[in-house]
């Protein structure tokens, strides 16, 4: 079953990253790796086209407290997103019904893929979900022409579930792996 979450307060820390829910101070960094083409594409929504698109979005991200800003030490600046989101209940076996369950999506800048962030945050956000929201599994879903996103998933510990077809929202199926990884298996 999908579990209640609220991430209201949260605050998490890697080597080189701050996890916190988004602000409308956010709005400028979220807009700029948001805008470029690919990076949305890659996850399943369009890039944005506007400033007025992304603060929709960042509204909506405020308003559901299900997604983390990923603000680079460093910089102070926000440099993706990690969202800790419903999973489909109809895409699993029934062995997961009893579970708390929830899945994972993120998204980066382009201009910082390949440095090992991403991998950092997701573990970071499953120690979150095992150890303070007790859940019992989180799945990862990703497309199959998403080789940035497979690794990171194997590199974090998700095993494979099934293929799937999923929508996008720009109106597209596409190949997809769900993952998952158990509490019992995290290593964090």
């Amino acid at each position: 079953m999908n579990a209640e979450i609220d991430i209201t307060g949260v605050y998490l820390e890697t080597e080189s990253l701050i996890l916190r829910p988004f602000r409308t101070a956010d709005l400028r960094d979220f807009n700029e790796y948001a805008q470029v083409p690919g990076v949305g594409e890659l996850a399943g929504w369009v890039h944005h086209r506007s400033l007025e698109e992304s603060k929709e979005i960042l509204d909506l991200f405020i308003q559901e407290k299900k997604t983390l800003a990923i603000v680079e030490k460093k910089s102070g600046r926000v440099i993706g997103s990690i969202g800790i989101e419903p999973y489909n209940e109809a895409s699993v076996g029934e062995e997961y019904r009893p579970l708390k369950c929830r899945e994972i999506g993120y998204a980066l800048s382009r201009d910082y893929w390949g440095q090992g962030l991403m991998p950092q945050a997701v573990s970071r956000v499953l120690n979150y979900c095992f150890e303070d929201l007790k859940l019992d599994a989180v799945f990862c879903g990703y497309f199959k022409r998403n080789h940035q996103s497979r690794r990171v998933a194997e590199k974090t510990g998700f095993r494979y579930v099934c293929d799937l077809m999923l929508p996008t929202l720009y109106d597209t199926q596409e190949d997809s792996v769900l993952t998952v990884i158990h509490r019992e298996d995290w290593a964090g």
